[in-house]
Parts: C-alpha cells; structure tokens; sequence
C-alpha cells in the first residue's frame, strides 16, 4: 500500500490494513530533495539582496548612481538566483540553452548548489533504475553517506526521512507502485468541493462523486 509520510495515515494503515506491506511514495521523498535544493538557492538569494541593497545605500550616500554586476548571461547575481529556481526542479538533460548557461554560472559560483543539485539529481536516478530491492537498498544508503557528508542543513530533514522510514521506502523497488492515482483523484475531489464553496449534506456530496467519478 503507497501512502505519503504522514504520521496519522501510518496509523490507520496498521489498525485497519496490518497485513498489508507499506511503501513510502516515491514523490513525497523526492520532493524533500527537491526543496532543500530549493532553500539553499533561496539563502543565497536573501544574502545577494542584502548585498545588494547595503552597496546601493553606500552608492546613494556617495552620490552616486549604483551600478549591480552583470553576467555573462545578462542577469544580475540577483536575477540569477530567482530565475534558476525552475531548472533546479529539472534534469540537465531537459534544460534548455538558456538554462545550460545559467546553471553553468549559477553552478561556479554557488558550488553549494551544484552539490545539492547533484545530490537530489542521484536520489532520482536510483529511483527510475530498473533494480531489486536489495540492490536499491545499498544504493541509497551510498546516496544517504553523501548527504551526511556534505553535511547541509538544509538537508536534515531529508536524513530524518530516510531515518525513519527507511523500510518502506525501500519496498518501493519490489513493486514501484506510486499513489499517484489517489493524489489525482484527491485533487479531483478538493476542486470539486471549491467549486460549491464547502459541502454541508455529506451524503449528497458522496452521492454525486460517485456519480461523476466513479
């Protein structure tokens, strides 16, 4: 059974499925890696502005007009870190031109992103090789000895994650099943709801999804 990490989904596979083997989805760990790759590039971003705005204030009080440093690529280093936040969600093989030369800049100098780009970007190769559990099982635990080896803090909860669910998400490899069906379906449901601003007759509500959807 494929469920996403929270604590009270856990509880009610055990009570109501204890026979059923559980796998943590592959997309709720991804998404992890994704987003301390995320929280790496936004900190840099915060220190670039704050840079930015103490050499304008300086500027100003010198009386002159403050210039930022263009690149190469014609984005200030500003511009820069807002405008790879897409390609760091990608892999280089889909990038475009454009973003082949902005991740080459934004790679030399930021080399913390490159590492933390690398280290999300290997998380998902192991997951789309075709490879037994056991195989998988030592594959991610050469992947996790890397992350503790960088040793970024944006990544603590990722390690907390594999710490905890390190099990289940292993069995992901014996059957690579996902809930991506249910994740759909849910966000079906949510929009459905939106649509009539909240549900008062239950029953009704009930009624009609079965009608459209089942």
């Amino acid at each position: 059974m494929t469920l996403d990490m929270a604590a009270n989904m856990n509880l009610i596979v055990k009570k109501c499925f204890p026979e059923a083997k559980r796998v943590t989805d592959r997309f709720h760990v991804q998404k992890l890696a994704y987003e301390a790759v995320q929280d790496i590039r936004i900190k840099h971003r915060w220190e670039t502005l704050d840079e930015e705005n103490t050499a304008h204030k300086e500027a100003k009080e010198k009386g002159i007009e403050y210039q930022p440093e263009v690149l190469a690529n014609g984005d200030t280093r500003k511009q820069l870190l807002a405008r790879s936040r897409y390609l760091l969600f990608k892999p280089e093989e889909k990038w475009t031109l454009s973003q082949w030369h902005r991740a080459h800049i934004l790679f030399e100098l930021y080399p913390d992103i490159k590492k933390a780009y690398e280290l999300s970007y290997g998380l998902c190769k192991i997951y789309n090789r075709q490879i037994s559990p056991n195989v998988a099982r030592a594959k991610l635990a050469e992947w996790f000895n890397q992350v503790e080896e960088v040793g970024f803090d944006a990544f603590s909860t990722v390690k907390r994650t594999f710490e905890k669910h390190y099990n289940t998400i292993v069995n992901y490899f014996q059957s690579r099943s996902t809930n991506a069906a249910a994740e759909s379906f849910n966000a079906k449901i949510k929009e459905f709801r939106r649509q009539f601003r909240g549900v008062t007759d239950i029953k009704f509500f009930l009624y009609r999804l079965c009608k459209i959807y089942a």
